[in-house]
């Protein structure tokens, strides 16, 4: 048996790492991945995330990660000494046959005290032209070279909220095409269109289910987006809504989310024309909503830009937020 190894900080996971893995495994029957993290990485890219990522992306290989302080001095033997026991010690494995890598600078030393052939992968970075400080600069401008766990992490968020037949659904879909991005719809909607043709009762079990399956659709949307992912309504918006049928404000269910989950906050308007489709409340029921979002936001200290007007001028009114804030164009 054949045992590969490749070492690297995956500062972020990238498809020039997935390259040099693809190549290595192809050419061992046993591959090893070995996040060697320090800890002043942990604020930009926690270790055990950037492990998460890793072993979703190749499930074939065994990942290790391993948190460490030891210098980076290719010049010095102590060194290299440090950062070899460090990786005998993470991955529980004396030596290796083959070292894969794509850094010259300390692949051969390193290959030698492992007693492992050290196989250079494109050094030059021709096959895949990218690095991880390039992405760290402007992760949004190298979004090709992102796999997609990672892009759900990059991401910028905008949430779209209001009170109903406030537009929030339409606008949602509409920056999504300018942008050329995803969007999540409201899955509360379809929830309760149906349960409440049929004149069931609610449950607060009901209203948790909603936002937790709302953020689950966003976290799985966001993989799929090109920088921006729109998400039509939130777990906050989900608890006014507990609050609506219930009777009580749904604390539990506004728990489940938190306030920097989203980078932009949208509030629709609701001097948007009322449209009774035979499942919404009435106007009087918006307006009082409308004013429960505002105190709501207001109170948890989440800033938000108020969409109004027409349809064409709400969604200028966007593009140009969107731009000024978050640096982000379609």
């Amino acid at each position: 048996m054949t045992a590969g190894l490749v070492i690297g900080k995956f500062l972020p996971p990238h498809t020039g790492h997935l390259f040099l893995a693809e190549r290595a495994a192809a050419e061992c029957d046993e591959l090893h991945v070995c996040l060697l993290a320090a800890p002043h990485e942990e604020p930009i890219l926690p270790c055990w995330l950037r492990h998460a990522w890793l072993a979703e992306l190749l499930p074939d290989a065994t990942v290790t990660s391993s948190i460490s302080d030891h210098p980076i001095d290719y010049a010095d033997p102590a060194a290299y000494d440090l950062w070899v026991d460090e990786i005998r010690r993470t991955t529980g494995r004396d030596r290796f046959d083959l070292l894969f890598t794509s850094e010259p600078a300390y692949g051969d030393e390193t290959a030698r005290r492992l007693g492992a052939r050290h196989v250079l992968v494109d050094p030059e970075r021709r096959t895949v032209p990218i690095s991880a400080a390039v992405i760290r600069a402007d992760p949004w401008a190298s979004w090709s070279f992102l796999p997609p766990p990672v892009r759900a992490h990059y991401a910028r968020r905008v949430l779209l909220t209001g009170a109903e037949s406030t537009g929030t659904t339409s606008l949602a879909g509409s920056l999504a095409e300018c942008f050329g991005t995803a969007w999540v719809p409201e899955y509360g909607r379809d929830y309760s269109v149906p349960k409440d043709r049929r004149g069931e009762p609610w449950t607060s079990a009901e209203f948790l289910h909603i936002g937790l399956t709302q953020q689950a659709r966003e976290d799985a949307a966001a993989r799929d987006a090109n920088r921006l992912l729109f998400c039509d309504t939130d777990a906050l918006a989900t608890a006014i809504w507990h609050e609506r049928y219930l009777g009580c404000f749904g604390s539990a269910v506004a728990a489940t989310t938190w306030s920097d989950r989203y980078d932009l906050v949208f509030l629709t308007d609701a001097d948007f024309p009322w449209i009774d489709d035979g499942t919404r409340n009435s106007p009087d029921v918006r307006r009082r909503m409308q004013a429960r979002f505002v105190e709501e936001l207001t109170a948890r200290g989440r800033p938000f830009v108020t969409l109004s007007g027409s349809p064409e001028e709400r969604l200028s009114t966007a593009e140009r937020v969107i731009g000024e804030q978050l640096g982000l164009r379609p």
